[in-house]
């Protein structure tokens, strides 16, 4: 495993990023969240973009654990509204 650091950033445009410490290239991951959810969520933009990045991480980290077809690109897939309380 790297040991390589990362560090999460907000982006001139309000985009939240990770990248590689000190680094100002392209970011790996860019989170853009809309003006309805940004009303929502109002000041837990960060912590709400951090959860989402370490769940990501851990599912990277996890991948050689997934059953073969787990991310069949060639599946549809139909969205589904949920209701969040």
């Amino acid at each position: 495993m790297s040991s390589e650091t990362f560090e999460i950033v907000e982006l001139a445009n309000g985009d939240v990023a990770l990248r590689r410490a000190g680094h100002r290239e392209d970011p790996l991951v860019r989170i853009h969240f809309s003006s309805e959810s940004l009303d929502f969520i109002r000041e837990h933009k960060i912590a709400i973009a951090r959860a989402m990045l370490e769940a990501g991480i851990e599912a990277v980290q996890n991948i050689d654990d997934m059953e073969p077809g787990y991310f069949d690109e060639d599946e549809e897939v139909t969205p589904v509204n949920h209701t969040v309380h």
